[in-house]
């Protein structure tokens, strides 16, 4: 997910200090809308592993080297159920969330904000998410945790958990919205911008 501090133009607000997880992990590549891992259901992880681990400190790097507060392993061509949420962005080492194989086990109220995506850059639109959910989780050792989010964290869970099962935030704007953004894309991706 991407932070709110960018703008549909394409500018960002960077932190101040660079986050700490930065130099940890590599910096992969984001999958853009239109390549097909995006939109499939990710297979559940059963291998707690040391590649694991790296693959979580990739992410963050990733996450963070693109601003922003959410990143799922299908958004970097991993087709697993693991997504990373951060929504300081890098600048409280202690709010670091690592979900493998999420579920929303209860979710209430509602709140309409406006979303980005990292893998649809530069659109934004507003989307109906639960105001607080609370999710089930392991961590990268594979131990189950419970950990209960409001407003933008709830937003970030269930944002990310949405790409575990292929669906991107395009899925919740009006048809109006999405077809106007798909149609950019499209032109964007005839220019050989996308």
């Amino acid at each position: 997910m991407a932070d709110k501090s960018t703008s549909s133009k394409g500018s960002t607000v960077t932190a101040e200090t660079p986050p700490v997880a930065v130099s940890k992990g590599k910096i992969h590549p984001i999958v853009k809308y239109g390549d097909p891992v995006l939109e499939k259901p990710a297979a559940t992880i059963t291998k707690f592993d040391a590649e694991l681990e790296q693959l979580v400190d990739d992410m963050f790097a990733s996450m963070y080297a693109a601003n922003g507060v959410g990143l799922a392993a299908p958004q970097i061509g991993k087709s697993i159920r693991l997504a990373v949420v951060d929504v300081t962005v890098g600048k409280n080492p202690e709010a670091k969330i690592v979900l493998v194989n999420p579920e929303i086990i209860h979710a209430e109220g509602e709140v309409r904000e406006e979303e980005g995506c990292l893998s649809v850059p530069g659109f934004r639109g507003y989307v109906v998410r639960p105001q607080f959910v609370t999710v089930r989780a392991q961590s990268a050792k594979g131990e189950t945790f419970e950990i209960r989010g409001e407003n933008l964290l709830a937003r970030a869970f269930c944002h990310e958990i949405d790409h575990l099962h292929g669906i991107l935030f395009l899925t919740h704007l009006s048809m109006l919205k999405r077809d106007l953004i798909k149609r950019k894309i499209k032109k964007l991706r005839k220019e050989g911008e996308w």
